[in-house]
């Protein structure tokens, strides 16, 4: 799908669910990392993240375009189009867009697998389990100001 295809079909979108035209420009940015779209305040412009098309599919595009027309056209009404507004909320509902897109692929291979690193205090045996290592020679127990070490570190996959 190129830049030019889905202005087309965002301004379709906006005639049919909103009956308002979409008087903007709709493109693709490829810089977007942790967003399925954006919409821009300044310049009403809508920004979508290809890899949500690339890897989840057409619907889930559609609903990111819903979702950021919501903002488009409250904004340009004058309404409230941030996430928390009951105006937003109900403008979502009203089209069936979604509040959140969804997880690509590619981000929950990364989160699926870690470790839990477990410490013990010398002094009076409490345990603390972390997912990210300490520095044993700069941190103590919060209860007894003991030393630390490391007991244990297991891989997690879920």
């Amino acid at each position: 799908m190129e830049n030019h295809e889905l202005q087309k079909l965002t301004e379709e979108l906006s005639l049919q669910l909103f009956g308002i035209p979409f008087k903007h420009e709709a493109i693709f940015n490829p810089r977007l990392k942790t967003t399925g779209g954006r919409y821009l305040l300044n310049t009403h412009n809508i920004e979508i993240n290809r890899k949500y098309l690339d890897q989840l599919g057409f619907d889930e595009m559609v609903g990111i375009i819903k979702h950021e027309l919501c903002h488009y056209h409250l904004h340009l009404a004058g309404k409230g189009y941030r996430h928390r507004d009951a105006d937003f909320r109900l403008l979502l509902k009203k089209v069936d867009a979604p509040r959140f897109c969804g997880q690509l692929p590619e981000k929950q291979m990364k989160r699926r697998s870690g470790k839990i690193i477990t410490y013990e205090c010398a002094a009076c045996g409490t345990t603390y389990q972390r997912k990210r290592k300490l520095d044993v020679s700069r941190y103590v127990c919060g209860k007894c100001r003991g030393k630390l070490r490391k007991v244990e570190e297991v891989r997690v996959v879920q």
